[in-house]
């Protein structure tokens, strides 16, 4: 079997490896990131919805979260709207398409408190959005690539950005990204790189099963 290379933060890059483990592949964790909390000032609730496109900022939000937990939340996908239950948020609508998509089914033109990394990409839509950044990814050392075959899981794409940077030698390594913007990213030379038929951990997964057994 082909070894999964496992790149996104934690907690999720644990999380994607006990999926993976689950489905009988061989991940091999390796995180590039670590997603820390940076000060930030929750605004007046003025807005219609707040947007997650991340279960990061829900982890990481702290104690300002609570004064916006009258909004409704929109959420990017399943895992994120859980995440937004957990803190107690009432989810009005989940995505399974991306923010772009999510955004276009949400009727009229909505004000939109969006809570967002330093990295993050603006959302493509005719609604107003708020951005208010609370968190940053911070680049970690020690991340060892094994040598041979590989297949890597690229959830975003600051995460191929930097795998591109760390790897000159490209022609072992398949790429499974979650988005053709994740795919872009990680620029050419590689042996593969395919894209996710829907922006989830679930159905990079079940491509990379694909990829590990090609």
């Amino acid at each position: 079997m082909t070894p999964l290379l496992v790149l996104r933060p934690e907690p999720g890059n644990r999380a994607t490896v006990d999926r993976a483990r689950a489905l009988k592949l061989d991940p091999v964790p390796c995180p590039l990131f670590a997603v820390e909390a940076v000060a930030w000032t929750a605004p007046r609730p003025r807005a219609d919805y707040i947007l997650f496109t991340s279960a990061n900022a829900l982890r990481v939000g702290g104690e300002q979260l609570a004064s916006l937990i009258t909004m409704p939340a929109l959420a990017v996908g399943p895992a994120t709207a859980d995440a937004a239950r957990d803190a107690g948020f009432d989810v009005a609508m989940t995505g399974d398409e991306g923010v772009d998509a999510l955004l276009v089914a949400l009727p009229g033109t909505r004000r939109l408190l969006h809570l967002v990394g330093a990295e993050h990409r603006p959302a493509l839509t005719r609604h107003a959005i708020e951005t208010v950044v609370i968190y940053r990814s911070v680049a970690l050392a020690g991340c060892v690539i094994p040598d041979g075959r590989l297949v890597a899981l690229v959830h975003s794409p600051r995460a191929g950005e930097r795998f591109a940077e760390m790897v000159p030698e490209r022609a072992n390594i398949a790429i499974a990204a979650i988005s053709t913007a994740a795919a872009a990213a990680c620029g050419t030379g590689w042996a593969t790189i395919e894209v996710a038929d829907r922006p989830s951990d679930g159905a990079l997964l079940a491509l990379a099963a694909r990829l590990c057994q090609d």
